[in-house]
């Protein structure tokens, strides 16, 4: 695979892992703007390339009763304040054809959800947009069909596309990682390895009368998941990143607390140099 290309300054395909975090979904404007200056903050000092990430909302919530988040223009209203604020590069969500217009004015890369990566319309209507795409792997999907949902992309005239890795379906409420499926991916685009939604256990909380159904997680498995996808190879890392996991409004049993990120980050640029070294050796 020699497809790279460039989302503000940050080398995507290149052989250099770069970073796409932040919490799941927007909870308020002020957390918003210091989770990404936190992660900002440990990013730059490991000279660790970082595009933040949120979602103004999360449509396919288990429960009608989860919080989505802030909705459409107050999320991207949020985004951009981000973006002119912190000075990352910004990525969200976009779950129907008609928003995406309005997102692309304001995100750098459009992702599409892994339950909507065959949606042919979404994934047209976002490559057109000339904005950065990236594809969540369908928990559902085989590595080799995500080939596909590329080509959407590039049959609309846009080449810059990325392919995201998030785990299978493997029975009733967990997922399971075939590193296989980033060498195979590879192969056509860019991978990314997402490291918080791998360890998560979809919809294996039932709540109770007061508390709505929700996702578990084993987020003690996030810095093998990493270690191991940075060792096979990926362009990048997504985590979902939480100064108080405990307290998030969505994902938080699956999400990396803050204050672990720069050692996970550590690890990662410590393989990542093994490799490199090794390639160096006659």
């Amino acid at each position: 695979m020699n497809i790279s290309f460039q989302v503000e300054g940050i080398h995507i395909g290149s052989g250099n892992l770069f970073l796409i975090a932040g919490p799941c979904v927007i909870e308020s404007e002020k957390h918003a703007l210091f989770m990404a200056e936190v992660i900002k903050g440990v990013t730059r000092s490991l000279n660790f390339p970082f595009i933040f990430k949120a979602s103004y909302d999360k449509a396919n919530r288990t429960s009608i009763r989860s919080f989505r988040g802030p909705g459409l223009a107050e999320g991207l209203r949020i985004l951009k304040k981000v973006k002119d604020e912190v000075h990352v590069p910004v990525l969200t969500d976009v779950h129907e054809t008609a928003d995406v217009a309005k997102v692309a004015e304001v995100a750098d890369v459009l992702q599409i959800p892994a339950f909507l990566c065959r949606q042919t319309d979404l994934l047209v209507a976002a490559a057109m947009s000339e904005r950065a795409v990236n594809i969540k792997k369908g928990q559902f999907v085989s590595p080799w069909d995500m080939k596909h949902a590329v080509e959407k992309c590039r049959t609309a005239g846009n080449d810059r596309v990325f392919i995201t890795e998030r785990g299978s379906s493997f029975g009733y409420n967990n997922l399971v990682v075939d590193m296989r499926s980033l060498a195979i991916m590879r192969k056509f685009a860019p991978v990314v390895f997402d490291a918080t939604h791998s360890v998560q256990l979809p919809s294996s909380s039932h709540g109770d009368e007061d508390a709505p159904a929700a996702s578990g997680g084993q987020p003690e498995f996030i810095p093998v998941l990493a270690r191991a996808a940075a060792a096979a190879g990926v362009d990048g890392i997504f985590m979902e990143v939480h100064d108080n996991p405990k307290e998030a409004k969505s994902d938080g049993a699956n999400a990396l607390e803050s204050t672990k990120l720069r050692g996970v980050l550590k690890e990662l640029q410590a393989v990542q140099k093994a490799l490199n070294d090794a390639h160096l050796k006659p």
